[in-house]
């Protein structure tokens, strides 16, 4: 994992909500069907005790990721700096160059910002090969959760998108799973520490500056 490739966006660009989408129907939606498929791991932010058992964790969810070709880890943060959010996701993989990608846009909520990152790196990680399980690091672990609520309207769009893609993972192989860990950024946890400082010192040059203030 010592060769980086990376993928740079300079528009986020939102898809038409179609409140008809297959993803919606009772029976057919993720926790449904694919429900001991995925699981969500916070930690106790109010322990110090808790946070670091969960730091240890995370220290041995990279050392297996870099190990084990099956494992897909995928560390995403965002921030929001004069109303331009700005995301970036690092996918590291076994034996392959780390792939960073970056998304910046105007005028986007913090947590629509989250899931897209989210959403990108999922669909990045379930289309290399010979991987079963997704490791998804991230501050919104609570938010996270809202990708399998489908009747939250504000985020019904990247929720369908990254059902579709979950939905193909999970029917490839019986023991694909994704899981979602929360890291907090004033714990320094190596990878998302990278993550963090990147995502915060990053300053866009904006191709319409008069709508910055």
């Amino acid at each position: 994992m010592n060769q980086d490739k990376q993928i740079k966006t300079h528009l986020i660009i939102f898809c038409s909500f179609d409140p008809f989408n297959k993803e919606f129907a009772t029976g057919f939606r993720l926790i449904d069907i694919f429900l001991s498929h995925f699981s969500f791991h916070p930690t106790n932010r109010q322990s110090d005790k808790n946070i670091k058992t969960h730091i240890c964790n995370l220290d041995n969810i990279a050392i297996r990721a870099s190990t084990d070709p099956k494992y897909a880890l995928i560390v995403s943060d965002t921030s929001i700096k004069n109303q331009v959010a700005i995301s970036i996701v690092y996918i590291y993989t076994h034996n392959r160059p780390i792939i960073k990608t970056l998304h910046h846009a105007m005028n986007v909520m913090s947590t629509k910002a989250k899931l897209f990152s989210i959403r990108c790196g999922i669909n990045q990680a379930t289309n290399l090969s010979d991987i079963e399980k997704i490791i998804i690091i991230t501050d919104g672990i609570y938010f996270t959760k809202r990708i399998f609520d489908l009747l939250l309207y504000s985020f019904q769009i990247h929720a369908v998108s990254i059902s579709s893609e979950l939905r193909k993972f999970f029917n490839k192989n019986c023991n694909n799973t994704i899981e979602f860990w929360d890291c907090l950024s004033h714990c320094k946890w190596l990878l998302y520490n990278l993550v963090d400082k990147k995502t915060k010192n990053f300053h866009p040059i904006s191709c319409y500056p008069c709508k910055l203030s």
